[in-house]
C-alpha cells in the first residue's frame, strides 16, 4: 500500500479516505514542516501532501539524492513553496488542486472589496467598542461600489471569477492585465501594463500566482499610480505586493484602502498594518469552507491514487 504523509490536519472526509486507501500518516501540527521533517518525508514516504509554508526547496531535494518519494500532491492551487524544477530533477512529480479553489477565493475577493469600500471592518469595531452613538447622515461614508472600474492583475480562473461577479453583480467596468488576450463572456479591456491599469481603476485586485516572476509586482511605482480613493485587494500571494511600500502608500493617503487575505511574511502581519483603520485584514480565508477544503483534499488524493495505480496524474504542474 502506498505510504503517504499529509502535512496538516484535514477535513474528516479527507482523513477517512486517506486512511482507508493508503498507509497514511497525518501530522497533528498546523505549523509548516521543518527542514529535517521534509528530508525525512522524502526518504520515508511514496507520496507527500504538502501545503503553503512547506518549503520544499532545491536544498531539500539535494539533501536526499535517492528519494523514496515520487509525488508531492500539493494541497492548494499555488505551489510557489515548492521548487518544481528541482523536484522533477529528483524524479518527483508535483501536482496541485486547480478549479476547486476558484469560487471560494473569488468570494473572498468580493468580501474584501465590499468591506474595504464600505468601511465594514471599521464599523464592526466601532459597534463592539460600545462607542457608537447612533445613525447620522454623514456617519462613516465609504465608497460606492456599483458601476465603478475594476482592474484585475492576472486573468486566470480566479481572476475571471472575480471579474464575472463584479460585472454581472455590481455593473463594474472590467480591465485586466494578462500574458495574452482573453476570450471572456463579459466585456473587458486588456491594459498595457500594471501601472496603466492601476491609474485607471477604482478597485485593483491581485490574482496572479506567486513566485519569483511576480514578487513585488505591486511596488511603490504601481501604488503611486493608483488614485487616492482607490482600493487594493490581494487574494493571491503576499509577496506579490511590496508590503513596506503598501504601508507607506496607506500612511501617506496615496491610496484609499486595502483588503488583504495574504501577507508577505505570513503569518507575521506588521503592526503598522494592524493599526490602520482603512485596512481589512483576513487570516488567509480564501478557500476556507468545509466543501472547498474537502474538495481540495480529495483532488490531492486523486493524484496519489493515480500514482499508486500507475495512471497519468490528473493535475501535474
Amino acid at each position: 500500500m502506498t505510504r503517504l504523509l499529509i502535512t496538516r490536519p484535514m477535513p474528516r472526509a479527507v482523513t477517512e479516505r486517506a486512511r482507508t486507501d493508503f498507509a497514511a500518516d497525518i501530522r497533528d501540527s498546523t505549523a509548516p514542516m521543518a527542514q529535517d521533517e521534509m528530508i525525512a518525508a522524502l526518504q520515508d514516504y511514496d507520496a507527500v501532501m504538502p501545503t503553503l509554508g512547506d518549503a520544499f526547496s532545491a536544498e531539500i531535494f539535494a539533501a536526499v539524492p535517492r528519494p523514496r518519494c515520487r509525488l508531492l500532491a500539493n494541497f492548494g492551487v499555488g505551489y510557489n513553496h515548492i521548487d518544481a524544477e528541482a523536484a522533477r530533477a529528483a524524479g518527483i512529480a508535483v501536482t496541485n488542486t486547480p478549479g476547486a479553489v476558484t469560487d471560494a477565493t473569488a468570494d473572498i475577493a468580493l468580501t474584501l472589496i465590499l468591506m474595504a469600500a464600505r468601511r465594514a471592518g471599521e464599523g464592526e469595531r466601532l459597534v463592539r467598542s460600545g462607542q457608537w452613538e447612533g445613525w447620522n447622515p454623514t456617519q462613516m461614508l465609504g465608497c460606492h461600489v456599483s458601476g465603478k472600474r475594476l482592474g484585475i492583475v492576472g486573468m486566470g480562473r480566479i481572476g475571471q471569477a472575480i471579474a464575472r461577479r463584479c460585472h454581472f453583480g455590481f455593473g463594474l467596468q472590467v480591465s485586466y492585465i494578462a500574458r495574452s488576450e482573453k476570450t471572456l463572456d463579459f466585456p473587458a479591456t486588456r491594459a498595457d501594463s500594471v501601472q496603466a491599469l492601476a491609474e485607471a481603476v477604482d478597485f485593483l485586485v491581485v490574482a496572479v500566482p506567486g513566485g519569483a516572476e511576480t514578487r513585488h509586482m505591486i511596488n511603490a511605482d504601481v501604488l503611486a499610480a493608483m488614485q487616492p480613493h482607490a482600493v487594493l485587494v490581494n487574494i493571491a500571494r503576499g509577496e506579490v505586493i511590496h508590503e513596506a511600500a503598501l504601508i507607506d502608500a496607506l500612511a501617506q493617503g496615496a491610496i484609499g484602502a486595502a483588503g488583504l487575505d495574504v501577507y508577505e511574511f505570513e503569518p507575521q502581519v506588521p503592526s503598522d498594518l494592524r493599526a490602520m483603520e482603512n485596512v481589512v485584514l483576513l487570516p488567509h480565508l480564501g478557500t476556507a469552507t468545509e466543501e472547498v477544503r474537502s474538495a481540495m483534499g480529495h483532488m490531492a488524493l486523486d493524484n496519489v491514487a493515480a500514482l499508486a495505480d500507475g495512471r497519468d496524474l490528473p493535475n501535474p504542474v
